[in-house]
């Protein structure tokens, strides 16, 4: 369980006791977070992309791609592993290192589904509700899954932060995964391209790049937006998208907005973008979003007792999944750590700093990194940087998870306001601050703090 050590006026990080007990989704993201906190970006790209790991007989197994890259790891980098797999657990386990290549079934026999790596288990189609905001992008989505290469391609999603983008293109590699076992699928975020493309280049490796990604059956790119200025990825993903286009496999893309919209796009890629269908999501109506907490709360297992309350929660939060389930989160928390029902009135008292006009007005990653400075005490250059000491890191993934709260910024944009870093960090910040939030109220009660004090005029 853990506790608090020290007062919310200290600005104190909360203590841990005991081991923690991480779900199988999140060990893997705890623990290459841990490495990648440890390592420059090279060198986890290099050798970590694609790894995955799990617990396995009172054992953490590492699986990595090829036994040339599990030689490596074990000879250079098992010390950082072990200390990795420690610190997420918070005791010590054994770790085997296992090559993908080495563990597959030599047999001539009906090969195994294919695994999809890069995916969260809960963006599925089951999972995604509908409505007339976004029920023609489920529509497409869905037939693109049902029978890739054949309906629309490419399939191109583009609408705001924390609309579902993410959960359709994953929801379509989960599909194909499970029902298409002979299909190769890879979801990549635009900054997964990015990266293996810069690191190819600099380990004079461009032909297995382009051998890797150009025989995909199913290629997926997140927020492509961010291609925008730089236009050697462009020219890459120009000649990537031929390749599997002619070869007659399925591209879906996902943005922020529509292809003519993005800036400095080559007007032969946005070409090839406007071949397939173009579809948008928008924000949610009333009833999508109470449908979309009612969803949550089944899926989470949470008593609500109140009717009203999910109706008055969704009345408030009109623009963004993201800060409607995370409204939700808030007084969930407060009922776990204070013992008083879920009311209508309980959400009130907890939401009205948070939401003072009933609508978050726009708050920038520049707005919550000045305040969280401010509360801590510490300058701008320790929050960015790289110094790992809990009094810096702490506060950094605080600020992380308000940005994801209550900004309209991707993880690739968080992890660039803070350093350059990798949006898997963000991922692992974001994920240790909520569950905090509900088991620690001194946690609770300084990002309630904070939040009051990012929302108030300057």
């Amino acid at each position: 369980m853990i506790a608090a050590s020290r007062s919310l006026a200290e600005g104190a990080a909360p203590s841990v006791e005991g081991p923690v007990q991480l779900s199988a989704e999140t060990l893997w993201t705890e623990v290459s977070a841990h490495l990648r906190e440890q390592l420059s970006d090279g060198p986890y790209a290099q050798w970590f992309t694609g790894a995955s790991g799990a617990l396995e007989d009172d054992a953490f197994v590492l699986l990595v791609r090829d036994d040339f890259t599990r030689e490596w790891i074990d000879g250079h980098y098992r010390g950082l592993v072990e200390h990795a797999v420690s610190a997420a657990l918070e005791e010590s386990r054994p770790v085997r290192i296992v090559a993908a290549e080495s563990s597959r079934h030599t047999e001539e026999s009906e090969p195994p589904p294919r695994g999809v790596e890069g995916l969260n288990h809960k963006y599925t189609f089951d999972s995604f509700v509908i409505g007339s905001s976004n029920r023609f992008a489920h529509a497409a989505a869905l037939a693109v899954a049902e029978a890739p290469a054949q309906a629309y391609n490419p399939l191109f999603i583009y609408g705001g932060t924390g609309l579902g983008k993410t959960h359709l293109l994953q929801a379509i590699a989960s599909y194909v995964g499970e029902h298409s076992r002979h299909f190769s699928v890879r979801y990549v975020t635009s900054e997964t391209f990015m990266n293996d493309f810069i690191n190819s280049l600099r380990d004079k490796r461009i032909e297995g790049f382009k051998q890797r990604y150009r025989h995909y059956d199913l290629l997926l790119i997140d927020d492509i937006q961010f291609f925008e200025h730089k236009e050697r990825i462009q020219e890459e993903f120009f000649h990537t998208f031929n390749s599997l286009y002619e070869a007659g496999r399925q591209i879906v893309i996902s943005s922020d907005r529509p292809p003519r919209a993005i800036a400095t796009l080559e007007a032969r890629l946005r070409s090839r973008f406007e071949w397939g269908l173009i579809t948008d999501i928008q924000a949610p109506d009333l009833e999508t979003r109470i449908a979309i907490l009612r969803k949550k709360v089944k899926t989470d297992a949470i008593h609500v007792p109140d009717s009203q309350l999910l109706t008055f929660i969704a009345s408030r939060i009109s623009t963004n999944i993201r800060e409607l389930e995370g409204a939700l989160t808030r007084v969930v928390a407060f009922s776990s750590l204070t013992g008083r029902p879920m009311t209508v009135e309980l959400a009130q008292e907890v939401l009205k700093d948070v939401f003072p006009q009933g609508e978050l007005p726009e708050v920038s990653v520049e707005r919550i990194q000045e305040t969280v400075i401010d509360r801590f005490g510490i300058s701008m250059q320790e929050l960015v940087g790289d110094r790992r000491s809990q009094s810096i890191v702490y506060p950094r993934q605080v600020a992380m998870y308000l940005c994801r709260e209550l900004t309209d910024s991707s993880l690739p944009k968080i992890g660039k306001k803070f350093g350059g870093r990798d949006h898997t960090t963000v991922i692992h910040a974001t994920s240790k601050i909520a569950r905090l939030l509900q088991e620690d109220r001194s946690v609770y009660n300084l990002v309630q703090e904070l939040t009051a004090r990012i929302k108030q005029p300057r």
